[in-house]
């Protein structure tokens, strides 16, 4: 059909650890998704292969986008100061007790790279070399133990792995292990080595996948400089690598995945450290005489950029709901906002600090509240399909034949059911939305009964009456409800991401 059903497959070390949704029938898809991975501090590699999605066969890799763990770590991000020596630091909140950490990251365009077989290696090897010692026989032994974790290669899931290992120009291996990814060889291959001095002298030791028909599959290689070899034993597991890469460059022939990864490395102290802290924080909340321009909130709120915002109101909301002062805080920082507005119309339009940490708070505290009152409309679109369009210029009269039996139908008569169709969903949704009162979560409601009373403080006029009102819905349709019909996955609504023509409707919705 000239187009692709493309999804993510994200891996560790060669292990996967994630997938995102499939966006269907697009060459240019949007995910949007956020993964949080914990990590073993000694890990080498992330990668991230796009793939086409086939309901019959297997699912086409398209390319990927391979980052090491020093390539993550070479560019520091950060927006808490990036004044500090010896990089940048993230302040985050790790089960209640806020965490100092060095924050790196990648934050770009890549493009995507072909994915050859030979480069697709994974596990590890457990091999002892014994270099021979001067004056003792000139004859290197290299002990394959055993293997683990390693690619399958056959249709079983399995592989049929042999070791292959080369010096000074001669090979030899060792035995097959049939059908296993975790072989245990316990061989000693031996190599008499040239007089003189070794220089250049390479030990490499590669791993195969013995088959019956056709050519052997590699499976990973380690390889040795015998100059930087103390003489003696050298044992230990050692990761498999590729073939150093021969493939042309493919950039921008397969496409390109904009990818934001971020790196951050926790060091957790006992909770007591952070009490000046919280306290700090804290501290314009329980003492509110204090000037408010001196507080740290204050100092935050004005050294902030637009785009760390989202974060940092994200950390200031955890903490306070961990302390029991989210309420508060939202009404300090509202407050604050509200004496800088002169103009009602404007009221929390922009990303500030105010506007972000209700945002967050709205998140963190109505997410179920939201599932109960969306779920069952949003589930009956993605199940109904329905062509709906209001725009003539972007309208598929083809698609009328969904609706109609006697042919294409004209736009007004597209537009007009279409417009109906919005009319039902929307009635629906706004019924679910009126009748939930009761269930809102408490804080949440707490937080607009404590805003709307700011709101009427700082306009007092009859010409304003209605500006209490705007406020509470600019946070509760635009930032909340309308974002969720938008994209339902990210509000985790739904598993997957929209079809385009369902996607086409919840826009409209969300409009």
């Amino acid at each position: 059909s000239g187009s692709s059903d493309p999804y993510c497959v994200v891996k560790v070390d060669n292990e996967v650890v994630a997938r995102t949704a499939t966006v269907w029938k697009s060459l240019n898809p949007f995910w949007g998704e956020e993964i949080t991975l914990l990590l073993p501090r000694g890990f080498h590699s992330l990668t991230i292969y796009v793939l086409d999605e086939d309901t019959i066969g297997q699912d086409d890799v398209i390319g990927k986008v391979s980052l090491s763990h020093q390539q993550i770590s070479a560019e520091p991000r950060g927006e808490w100061g990036a004044w500090q020596s010896g990089g940048q630091w993230d302040l985050s909140w790790h089960h209640g007790v806020p965490t100092l950490s060095p924050s790196a990251g990648v934050d770009r365009w890549l493009s995507l790279a072909p994915v050859n077989p030979d480069q697709e290696v994974q596990g590890e090897i457990h091999v002892e070399l014994r270099v021979p010692e001067p004056g003792h026989p000139r004859v290197l032994r290299c002990h394959l133990i055993e293997a683990r974790d390693l690619a399958p290669r056959d249709p079983s899931g399995s592989s049929d792995p042999f070791g292959r290992v080369s010096c000074c120009g001669h090979t030899l291996e060792t035995a097959v292990i049939k059908k296993t990814r975790f072989p245990r060889w316990d061989e000693v291959l031996e190599f008499e080595l040239p007089e003189g001095e070794l220089g250049e002298a390479v030990l490499s030791v590669e791993v195969w996948d013995w088959d019956i028909v056709g050519k052997n599959d590699f499976l990973g290689r380690v390889e040795f400089f015998l100059d930087t070899l103390c003489p003696g034993p050298t044992r230990g597991w050692f990761q498999l690598l590729p073939f150093p890469s021969t493939t042309e460059d493919h950039r921008g022939q397969l496409g390109a995945l904009r990818l934001a990864v971020r790196l951050l490395e926790d060091t957790v102290l006992p909770p007591h450290h952070y009490q000046p802290l919280i306290q700090l924080l804290t501290e314009p909340i329980l003492c509110p005489a204090q000037s408010p321009e001196g507080t740290a909130l204050a100092v935050l709120e004005e050294v902030t950029s637009g785009e760390s915002r989202q974060d940092v109101a994200t950390k200031l909301v955890k903490i306070f709901l961990d302390q029991g002062l989210a309420v508060p805080l939202l009404d300090y920082l509202t407050t604050r906002e509200l004496a800088r507005t002169t103009d009602p119309n404007t009221l929390f339009r922009s990303n500030s600090l105010a506007s972000k940490s209700m945002e967050q708070f709205m998140k963190v505290v109505g997410l179920p509240y939201l599932h109960e009152v969306l779920k069952p409309v949003v589930n009956r679109i993605f199940e109904e399909k329905k062509y709906v369009e209001l725009d003539p210029s972007k309208m598929e009269l083809s698609q009328g034949r969904r609706i109609s039996f006697k042919g294409s139908l004209l736009e007004a008569q597209v537009q007009e059911r279409s417009l109906e169709l919005l009319k039902g969903y929307l009635g629906d949704i706004v019924d679910a939305i009126v009748g939930s009162v009761d269930k809102c979560p408490l804080p949440m409601r707490v937080a607009f009964k404590q805003l709307r009373r700011r709101v009427e403080e700082r306009f007092p006029l009859a010409q304003h009456e209605e500006v209490r009102y705007f406020c509470i819905s600019g946070f509760l349709f635009l930032r909340f409800f309308a974002p969720a019909v938008l994209t339902p996955k990210l509000f985790r609504l739904r598993e997957q991401h929209a079809e385009p023509c369902t996607g086409r409707t919840l826009l409209l919705l969300a409009k």
